[in-house]
């Protein structure tokens, strides 16, 4: 990676952290319904109108839209527990092309249940994929995650071995793990327009929901709602949004 995209990157991971500055939660006193309230950078999460999650309903085809063109590469993983889900940090070189544009992978995420939803349904989980453009563009790749017995994701077995259990705590995974293996295999995804869905909610991120789910165990579920019983932001209003799809 050239020394600028690297710069941006790291730059655009540190702006992001220090934007979190006040202490939230996703109930109670400093839940979500407040979460404007509790810090100046957090006004979006109250007064954007391009938040996320969004029930997807209704999504127009748009046959211009162009299959994302994935570049990941298996490596190691640092596993985070921030208190309010695990994070999975990356080492630079992994990208993806959305839109004529390159977005590198920074980190990616669990929600239990699903942020996003579908003609109002929620599945048991979903994974995040965050990732950054150069110039500070921001784009998110979601998958949602339904409990199936038989057909076990190898990725996620590899992770949940490794669950930090406790916040503040993290796991080195040693072993290369390529992200992959968290794509499904039909590629066919929503997207519009949103924001991230934690504080400070910052706009303009540009959301990809795949519509075929990935499957997550009965005892993967477990031991995740058992760290999170909860952690999901609820839906957002569209405020006139156009949800694509691009088959």
């Amino acid at each position: 990676m050239r020394f600028p995209v690297l710069a941006a990157f790291v730059l655009g991971l540190a702006t992001l952290a220090a934007a979190q500055t006040a202490p939230w939660d996703y109930t109670g006193k400093r839940g979500e319904l407040v979460w404007g309230k509790l810090d100046p950078a957090y006004q979006a999460c109250s007064k954007g109108h391009e938040q996320s999650p969004l029930d997807i309903r209704g999504a127009h085809l748009n046959k211009a839209l162009q299959p994302i063109d994935f570049h990941y590469i298996g490596e190691a993983i640092r596993l985070t527990n921030d208190g309010h889900t695990i994070v999975a940090h990356v080492d630079p070189g992994s990208y993806i092309v959305a839109g004529g544009v390159r977005y590198d992978l920074v980190e990616f995420s669990f929600h239990h249940p699903s942020e996003e939803a579908v003609k109002g349904k929620l599945s048991e989980m979903d994974v995040q994929l965050l990732h950054r453009s150069a110039d500070g563009k921001m784009a998110m790749v979601a998958m949602r995650l339904v409990e199936d017995a038989g057909n076990p994701n190898a990725v996620l077995a590899a992770l949940w071995k490794h669950l930090p259990k406790t916040a503040g705590a993290s796991a080195k995974i040693a072993d290369m793990v390529d992200p992959a293996g968290l794509l499904p295999a039909d590629r066919g995804y929503w997207t519009y327009m949103g924001s991230l869905t934690t504080p400070p909610c910052t706009e303009g991120v540009r959301w990809f929901v795949f519509e075929q789910e990935l499957s997550v165990s009965r005892d993967q579920l477990r031991i995740f709602a058992a760290l999170f019983r909860m952690n999901t932001r609820g839906l957002q209003e569209p405020h006139g949004r156009r949800i694509e799809a691009n088959e």
